[in-house]
């Protein structure tokens, strides 16, 4: 029998958890601060739920779930494992529209599914960090999105990243210009998004086996494959030159013009470049898209857009709408490949470690564990006596304890405890009165 998880999936051991909750602290703190509101939904929903929001590669990574009993049988799905947060949030915003403020902010944190492939930083179940902004067709919002991931990945210490941003109607604009007819769009949308992952050829390859002839395939490539200026300026006006002549193009143009130049007085300033390859999979975007890239990182460390019809397929109308969400897993295996959690991240479990040299001190132990839990330090009690302490000690080095704590019949004798530095060997004593407040000033020079 496998003592492996499921593919995909992965056990968390105490480093990965004290990682996890260090990157997710500072998403929920940087999202906070910029007045969005915690929300939580199932694990799974509905199945029709979440058929068709996705297109055609999203439908087929759902993770469905058999409905029991006679249908079982059958292969019969009524559910299904929630793909991602925002049609849930969709879901919610329809079920509570009267509950829910005319300008809703939320973010959730929580694991979503996918039947994928696994790879390097892709699993089967992965959370998702989101924030997103329901009731306003604002450019405010795309730049308080881009603002706050940006703020997340300066916190911590990401330092060359840049979010790509382009706009559905420019897409369309583009395609449409390159001779893509509207039932082939679609499926010029799904090759094009991997342009970054299979290259240009293999873009090409994927485009004329969905039927997009060679010389239109070519068109196509030729402005999605060709990197705008760096300047905002020029990249906005090569951006009109591609969709001259496309009113809606022009417009979508002009809808990039006034976030770019919201997101200047933000924590997103140099971050945004202008990337008219940014496809984004998902069929329910309808305005601006973003996604994250990182110098050295095959895939993105996370993603959004504005969605405006989305609430409108569970409501009866449309809904304005626009979010990001943040990659945790990815993110964790980017920071440690590269070292970049700060030491106290990964530090001991404990501060404090006592170990007793006779059972009939074990009481004192007890107490004295307890005088420094007031101390607000974490304190383990080593559960086995003994006169030798070479057991507690490689215990305590074993689990980067920085502080050993000796209970003997000699020190209570003199009314003092022993104070071992595990990492220096260094020992000395300290008065039994008093020794929290001692052991305590000691813990909090060496962090």
């Amino acid at each position: 029998m496998s003592t492996k998880p499921p593919s995909g999936t992965r056990d968390f051991l105490p480093d990965d958890i004290r990682r996890r909750e260090y990157v997710v602290r500072v998403i929920r703190d940087v999202y906070e601060s910029h007045g969005f509101e915690p929300l939580e939904t199932p694990a799974f929903e509905n199945i029709d739920t979440l058929l068709g929001k996705y297109g055609e590669e999203g439908n087929k990574l759902i993770f469905k779930i058999l409905r029991r009993g006679e249908h079982e049988a059958k292969g019969e799905a009524d559910l299904a494992l929630r793909y991602d947060l925002t049609v849930p949030l969709a879901r919610v915003v329809a079920q509570y529209q009267n509950d829910l403020p005319k300008f809703f902010k939320r973010y959730q944190i929580q694991p979503v599914w996918r039947a994928d492939r696994p790879a390097r930083g892709r699993f089967r179940e992965f959370y998702q960090c989101d924030i997103d902004a329901i009731g306003s067709t604002s450019p405010l919002v795309e730049a308080e999105l881009l603002a706050a991931v940006s703020e997340v990945l300066a916190r911590l210490k990401f330092e060359q990243f840049v979010i790509r941003l382009n706009h559905r109607k420019v897409l369309t604009a583009l395609l449409e210009t390159a001779g893509v007819t509207a039932t082939q769009q679609g499926d010029a949308l799904v090759a094009l998004d991997k342009l970054d992952k299979v290259g240009r050829d293999g873009v090409r390859a994927e485009l004329e086996t969905r039927g997009i002839e060679g010389a239109v395939a070519g068109r196509c490539l030729d402005v999605f494959a060709t990197p705008l200026p760096e300047s905002v300026d020029e990249a906005l006006a090569a951006l009109r030159g591609h969709v001259s002549g496309h009113a809606d193009g022009l417009r979508a143009v002009d809808e990039l013009a006034a976030i770019l130049a919201l997101a200047d007085g933000t924590a997103a300033r140099g971050r945004v470049r202008l990337d008219p390859s940014l496809a984004r999979g998902l069929s329910y975007y309808t305005g601006a898209i973003m996604e994250i890239a990182v110098p050295d990182l095959a895939g993105s460390l996370g993603g959004g857009g504005r969605y405006d019809n989305l609430v409108g397929m569970f409501l009866g109308r449309d809904v304005p709408a626009c979010g990001f969400s943040l990659g945790l897993e990815r993110i964790i295996v980017v920071m440690t490949e590269r070292d970049m959690f700060p030491a106290r991240v990964s530090r001991a479990a404990v501060d404090v470690m006592i170990t007793c040299l006779d059972d009939r001190l074990r009481a004192d132990a007890v107490a004295l564990a307890a005088e420094l839990r007031g101390e607000r330090l974490r304190v383990e009690i080593y559960p086995e006596t003994g006169r030798k302490l070479d057991k507690p000690s490689k215990y305590g080095s074993a689990r980067h304890v920085p502080v050993m704590v000796i209970l003997g019949e000699d020190e209570q004798a003199r009314g003092e405890v022993s104070v071992r530095d595990l990492q220096t060997r260094a020992q000395d004593a300290v008065a039994r009165a008093g020794a929290a407040v001692e052991i305590a000033r000691r813990v909090r020079i060496s962090n």
